[in-house]
């Protein structure tokens, strides 16, 4: 296999709030984005092979996210070049808490127009592990090179890692996007999804009835859920649990799912075994290494600039360790 991880889907431009300016108005930030090229970019920056395949326009931005690829050490192989629309832009607002909203300038942007034959077939074909998520399933011809390329990386035995990303606003109904997620659902072994897109899709308000519900509907291997400040849920077969997240100062959460999903997928590479081989301990200490690299990413501004190398992990999950240490030195002597 030529990569480790291949992702496919959208490519863009994140504006990002980067203060204000000295008549008192917003900067933005300019900086690359879209979840499955983050996803692609954490396992790059962990040390991992990766490669991209998408569509972005033939302007400056364009330009600025071939670079981004290449700085990051990811493929650019696959990136391909449109002159009928110009390169997607987000634009990202922040509350208090650094939790993000989304504004869009897609109608249509260059990601929505990758066609089948456009695919880098070797790219698909020469991957461990192929990841995808639903925003470039939102319309033609985009939605049908992701199903197919999906597919077809199956069919070449890849791993296959699916993120269905709920935006409302890029969707033409609530309809359309789950019959759209729903048939990422069916191809899928591995699924992240975040409280709010297992609620949308399951209607269900109890996190764990609802993953049951999930993944059972559909066959999936592991069912990841993640909830912010309280850590990631798992269900595997009839396995179901949670693991604690890491206490940060957030800044931007933007890429901090990516961040997350990324770095799981490096410890799915670096164990060499289908998940039905891990145990339960294997699991849970994959994903104590893959919520301290969504916590990491969550105290930087931006997304693929947000995320944490190995050591830059390994450093926050020390620091708990070793308050952890000095609570229990403490309580062992009796100190408040």
């Amino acid at each position: 296999m030529n990569y480790d991880v291949v992702a496919i889907g959208e490519y863009l431009i994140d504006f990002a709030p980067h203060g204000l300016s000295p008549a008192g108005e917003p900067v933005y930030e300019r900086n690359p984005g879209g979840a499955p090229v983050n996803v692609a970019a954490a396992v790059a920056r962990l040390g991992g092979r990766t490669g991209f395949i998408g569509k972005v326009g033939m302007d400056p931005f364009g330009l600025y996210l071939r670079q981004a690829l290449q700085q990051q050490g990811i493929s650019d192989e696959g990136l391909v070049v449109s002159d009928e629309a110009h390169t997607t832009m987000a634009f990202i607002h922040l509350d208090a808490q650094g939790e993000r909203s989304f504004h869009f300038a897609r109608q249509p942007g260059a990601d929505q127009l990758l066609r089948e034959e456009e695919v880098n077939a070797a790219m698909v074909e020469g991957t461990r592990i192929f990841h995808f998520g639903s925003i470039s399933m939102t319309g033609e011809p985009a939605y049908n090179a992701t199903i197919k390329s999906v597919q077809r990386a199956k069919e070449c035995g890849a791993f296959i890692s699916y993120d269905p990303n709920w935006r409302p606003s890029l969707w033409k109904s609530e309809l359309q996007a789950r019959e759209a997620i729903q048939a990422g659902l069916k191809l899928a072994d591995l699924v992240k999804v975040s409280e709010e897109e297992l609620l949308f899709l399951t209607g269900e308000p109890d996190i764990e009835l609802a993953s049951r519900q999930l993944a059972e509907r559909y066959a999936i291997e592991l069912l990841l859920v993640t909830a912010g400040r309280e850590g990631s849920f798992y269900r595997i077969n009839e396995k179901w649990g949670m693991v604690d997240s890491y206490s940060v100062q957030a800044v931007d959460t933007t890429g901090a799912g990516d961040g997350f999903l990324g770095a799981f997928l490096y410890q799915v590479l670096r164990a060499g075994k289908p998940l039905h081989a891990w145990s339960e301990e294997e699991l849970r200490i994959a994903l104590r290494f893959a919520n301290a690299a969504g916590a990491f990413a969550a105290t930087r501004k931006g997304a693929i600039p947000s995320l944490g190398t190995i050591a830059e992990i390994d450093v926050l999950m020390q620091a708990r360790s070793q308050r952890g240490r000095n609570d229990e030195s403490a309580s062992e002597h009796g100190i408040a």
